[in-house]
């Protein structure tokens, strides 16, 4: 009898071990997503164009995730690098983490980026913006700008995270329909729009936006096969919106599984994600 304790106790031990190792090899490991957008509103000039998304960075403190990322992103050889919130991790506030990695990858290409709710949270957003800007990147806090090649554009759009307002009374779904609509942006155009939060894709369907790149859910935290991701900020239980592609009338939506994390430290079954994205023209 106290042989078989004995076994099963060091098959319990093993079993943990092995968990360990398991989720330690998940959270350190990129994994990279592609995808293909086809649209007629794309100029001829941006076919075969290549977008990286990088989303929900959170400081992350595996050197060997920051060097592979980096390593593929300059692999890559993108036209473009666009930031979709969360960049920093507000319990840590380490600024020069999310500065030291924007420095390796900002001769890749031009980088935009746009808040996160981590962002909205820290007292010393102004000082990550300014150092942003001193890296040459792109802040886009309810702006449009246009992506030229020759005679012909594409326009990346950016808002803030809702949570930069702060006012209780109004909904983060008023407050993102009050910066779309501030941005005035030409709906001829093909338009991409930088927000940090996918569980509003109701109100960029009802935009019209060509092509919304968003984080937020860090893939569920925990997928479950065949089901999905378990949890997401916003969303609750068995959220909607956590990972891939979403198409809705004339909207396309994705939605990066995010590199960092923050409140829950591992995930599960959901590696980090880089997003590669590739336009096409019909």
């Amino acid at each position: 009898m106290e042989r078989k304790k004995i076994i099963i106790l060091l098959s319990i031990v093993i079993l943990i071990v092995l968990l360990f190792f398991y989720i330690n090899y998940e959270n350190n490991s990129l994994q990279i997503s592609n995808y293909e957008i086809t649209n007629n509103k794309i100029p001829n000039e941006f076919n075969d164009y290549k977008i990286i998304q990088i989303s929900d960075f959170h400081n992350t403190k595996s050197t060997k995730l920051t060097n592979t990322l980096v390593k593929e992103i300059e692999n890559q050889k993108p036209n473009l690098i666009l930031i979709t919130g969360d960049l920093i991790d507000s319990r840590t506030k380490d600024i020069n983490v999310a500065i030291d990695f924007v420095k390796k990858i900002k001769k890749c290409a031009p980088i935009y980026f746009v808040s996160g709710n981590h962002e909205a949270r820290i007292s010393d957003y102004s000082e990550l913006k300014a150092k942003l800007r001193e890296n040459d990147v792109i802040i886009l806090d309810n702006k449009v700008d246009a992506i030229e090649l020759n005679d012909s554009k594409i326009k990346v759009l950016g808002i803030d995270d809702p949570s930069m307002v702060h006012e209780s009374s109004i909904t983060d779904k008023e407050i993102i329909k009050t910066e779309i609509n501030y941005l005035e942006y030409d709906r001829n155009s093909f338009n991409i729009l930088l927000s940090h939060r996918p569980e509003l894709f109701n109100v960029y369907v009802e935009n019209e936006i060509d092509l919304v790149l968003s984080g937020h859910a860090h893939g569920g935290q925990i997928r479950i096969p065949f089901i999905g991701g378990l949890v997401a900020p916003n969303q609750g239980l068995f959220p909607k919106y956590t990972s891939g592609k979403y198409m809705e009338q004339k909207t396309t939506m994705i939605v990066s599984r995010g590199i960092g994390n923050s409140i829950l430290p591992y995930r599960i079954n959901n590696k980090p994600e880089l997003v590669i994205i590739t336009l096409k023209n019909v």
